[in-house]
């Protein structure tokens, strides 16, 4: 299973961006798909999920109302609009999916997903 994500970049404090992860479209039922992301000497942090069966998203109250993540499956595509970006934004950022649905708790694991892309570099600095 091959992700691709595209769309990063480097932004102004308070810029915005969108990502775009493309997936094979036999993974459309796949019970997850979310971002995430990794800034030098951290570990990798869930961001936003989708739970497909429910289309429930879930994100981490890092980026709670300035990102939102939106799925569309006529394109195979899903998105991360992120605005109001800060420095502390600046990770590469991940798309991954697995094939069964997570407990909530477990949702924003990176531990639990099977299936990666490539990443994503964004930077947030003026």
């Amino acid at each position: 299973v091959q992700l691709q994500a595209s769309g990063g970049g480097l932004v102004q404090p308070g810029g915005s961006l969108r990502l775009s992860c493309e997936f094979p479209g036999f993974t459309s039922g796949y019970g997850m798909i979310g971002w995430f992301r990794q800034a030098p000497g951290k570990e990798r942090e869930g961001i936003s999920v989708i739970s497909r069966q429910d289309r429930r998203t879930r994100y981490a109250d890092s980026v709670k109302g300035r990102f939102t993540i939106s799925s569309d499956n006529t394109k195979n595509t899903v998105y991360l609009q992120m605005n109001d970006l800060r420095p502390e934004d600046t990770a590469v950022y991940y798309c991954a999916t697995r094939k069964n649905r997570l407990v909530l708790s477990a949702q924003l694991s990176a531990a639990h997903y099977e299936y990666w892309g490539q990443g994503t570099q964004v930077t947030v600095s003026s």
